[in-house]
C-alpha cells in the first residue's frame, strides 16, 4: 500500500510539473531565417539568431517540466520596404505555427506575427490568424521602424484586437535610432531592450490605450524592464506636463493594472521585488526566452527562480501555470 501511495504521489507530482506554461519563447523556422539572411538582417539586433527546431524545443520543455510553450516570432520585425513581402513572411510564419500547434496538441500555443508598420495589412493578418488559424493572440514589436505601440496610427488595430479580447505579447526590437558604434560593443539586449520596452509601454500609458481598450491583455517581457524605476518619475512629471499643456490627464495606475509581466531574462531577487511594486502576483508569468539562452542554463535558472518566487511569497503553481491558463482562458 505504501509503495502504491508513493507511486500515485509521483504521478501527481509529474502531472503538476508538466502543467507549466512558458509565456516567452520563440519559433525560428527556416522560412523566416532564410529571408532575414537574404536581406542581410541576421545581425540587425546586434547578436546572432539562434538555431531552432521543434524537436529541440520539445526536448527542452520536457527536461524543464514545461507542458506548453507560447511561440512568437523573434526580432527583427520582417519589413524590408516591400509590404507584400512582409505580409507573405508573416502569413508563412503563422501558418507554420498553426501547423505545429495542431501537430502537438497541448504543447504549443502561438501569438501571430503581423506585418507592421502596414496597419491595414496587420489588421487583415490578425483577422486571418485569430479567426481562421486559431492563433492564441498576437505578438507586437515595441516599434516597427519608428511606429511605436501607443502611436495614433495603430488605433484601428487596437480597436480590432480589443473587439477580440486579444492577448498581446510584446517584445523589444532595435530602437528606430541607435548608436551603431555603441551597440557593436555593448550588447543591445543588455540594456536597450529594457529601455525600449519601457519606452513603448509608457507611450501606451500616455495615450491611455489600456484604459480605452479594456479588453486587451498585454504581456510585458523581461521582468517589467525599467518600468518599476521609470513609473515614479513618469508620475512625478505628469502633473507638470499637464499644467504646461504638453500632455493630457491619464490614470497611470489604471493603465498599468491591465498589464501582465513575464519573468524571462534576469529574474533576480531585486527584479522580482521591484516588479511586485507595480503589479499583483496574478499578473506574473514564467517565461524562458528559449532558444536565445542554452537549454541547460535555462533549466538551472528555472530551478533557481522557483526558490526565489517562494522566498517572495509567490505561489509557484500560479506563476508557472495557473496565471497563464487564466490569461489564455484555458480550461
Amino acid at each position: 500500500m505504501k509503495k502504491l501511495l508513493i507511486g500515485i504521489m509521483l504521478i501527481l507530482s509529474s502531472h503538476l510539473v508538466l502543467a507549466q506554461t512558458d509565456l516567452h519563447s520563440h519559433m525560428i523556422p527556416d522560412s523566416y531565417l532564410e529571408v532575414v539572411k537574404a536581406h542581410g538582417m541576421e545581425m540587425d539586433e546586434g547578436f546572432p539568431i539562434p538555431v531552432w527546431s521543434a524537436d529541440a524545443h520539445l526536448q527542452f520543455m520536457d527536461e524543464a517540466g514545461i507542458q506548453t510553450a507560447v511561440l512568437t516570432m523573434p526580432a527583427p520585425q520582417p519589413w524590408f520596404g516591400d509590404g507584400a513581402e512582409s505580409a507573405a513572411i508573416c502569413r508563412k510564419f503563422n501558418e507554420e505555427a498553426a501547423a505545429l500547434k495542431a501537430q502537438y496538441p497541448g504543447r504549443f500555443l502561438f501569438c501571430a506575427a503581423l506585418p507592421l508598420p502596414d496597419v491595414d495589412a496587420a489588421i487583415a493578418e490578425a483577422k486571418y490568424a485569430l479567426e481562421v488559424l486559431g492563433a492564441d493572440g498576437v505578438k507586437l514589436a515595441t516599434n516597427a521602424y519608428g511606429q511605436y505601440l501607443g502611436d495614433a496610427e495603430l488605433e484601428p488595430l487596437m480597436a480590432y484586437l480589443n473587439s477580440r479580447k486579444a492577448v498581446i505579447i510584446t517584445h523589444p526590437n532595435k530602437p528606430s535610432a541607435v548608436n551603431d558604434k555603441l551597440i557593436s560593443t555593448v550588447p543591445l539586449a543588455s540594456y536597450e531592450y529594457l529601455a525600449e520596452t519601457t519606452r513603448a509601454v509608457l507611450n501606451m500609458v500616455a495615450h491611455n490605450v489600456l484604459v480605452r481598450y479594456p479588453e486587451l491583455k498585454v504581456v510585458v517581457p523581461h521582468c517589467g524592464s525599467f518600468l518599476p524605476n521609470a513609473l515614479p518619475r513618469f508620475k512625478g512629471l505628469l502633473p507638470v506636463m499637464i499644467q504646461q499643456g504638453y500632455m493630457q490627464p491619464v490614470d497611470v495606475d489604471a493603465n498599468i493594472s491591465r498589464l501582465y509581466f513575464d519573468l524571462a531574462g534576469a529574474a533576480t531577487d531585486e527584479a522580482i521585488a521591484s516588479l511586485l511594486t507595480i503589479t499583483e502576483p496574478a499578473h506574473i508569468l514564467y517565461g524562458s526566452d528559449y532558444p536565445y539562452v542554452a537549454a541547460s542554463a535555462l533549466i538551472g535558472a528555472k530551478k533557481t527562480l522557483e526558490g526565489r518566487l517562494a522566498a517572495h511569497g509567490l505561489n509557484l503553481e500560479d506563476v508557472l501555470s495557473c496565471n497563464a491558463k487564466q490569461l489564455f482562458n484555458i480550461q
